[in-house]
């Protein structure tokens, strides 16, 4: 079997484990870049290249596990030129949604922040602190004042998951709904890249 690279943002490595573990595919290797660079994506297309470059002739494939991540199609572009693959949609919330699902929602409400299990892990240190709000709490309403509502997409089922996610909405003073969605469109993503049936 062909070796296949996996590079991927670092706020999926959970979710790339637990799919690559549950379908065997022990051909794929993974290299995470930082998820806080999300809190600025115009770096995102540039760290890609390079670790492209730097795998360049060591695996038959290579995929990158973002969506376009806010790269305003600067991703895309570079991966064109590569012919290279990304994961499909704007951003992990409609891959992990579903891409209908996600556009219903958003088509039901346009003013929804959205958090992963991974953002409600780590809402402290990207979100809270990463915006600055532990130092000038007061620029919360600029941040979120055109925000109504708060959606917890899930990937796994965890009451301690949803009682966090149900706190930062809170904190960020907006409405509080949970979708459980599971994995949706990532799980076919990455087995289609590394070539194997789930």
């Amino acid at each position: 079997m062909k070796r296949v690279l996996i590079i991927a943002c670092g706020a999926l490595a959970r979710e790339l484990g637990d799919v690559l573990k549950g379908a065997r595919l022990d051909w794929v290797d993974i290299e995470c870049l930082p998820a806080v660079l999300h809190n600025t994506p115009q770096l995102i297309t540039d760290a890609v290249r390079e670790r492209i470059d730097r795998a360049s002739g060591r695996y038959e494939q290579i995929f990158v596990g973002y969506a376009d991540c806010g790269t305003g199609g600067t991703l895309d572009r570079l991966l064109d030129e590569r012919g290279i693959e990304r994961l499909p949609g704007a951003h992990c919330y409609e891959f992990f949604a579903g891409a209908d699902r996600f556009a219903h929602l958003h088509e039901e409400d346009p003013g929804t922040f959205y958090l992963t299990d991974f953002l409600v892990k780590h809402f402290d240190r990207l979100v809270w602190q990463g915006l600055g709000l532990d130092r000038w709490p007061e620029l919360r309403d600029d941040y979120f004042g055109n925000y109504r509502r708060l959606i917890y997409l899930s990937q796994v089922v965890s009451d301690e998951l949803v009682s966090r996610a149900r706190a930062a909405a809170q904190r960020l003073g907006l409405a509080f709904e949970h979708h459980h969605v599971g994995y949706g469109d990532f799980e076919p993503a990455i087995a289609t890249a590394a070539g194997a049936r789930l």
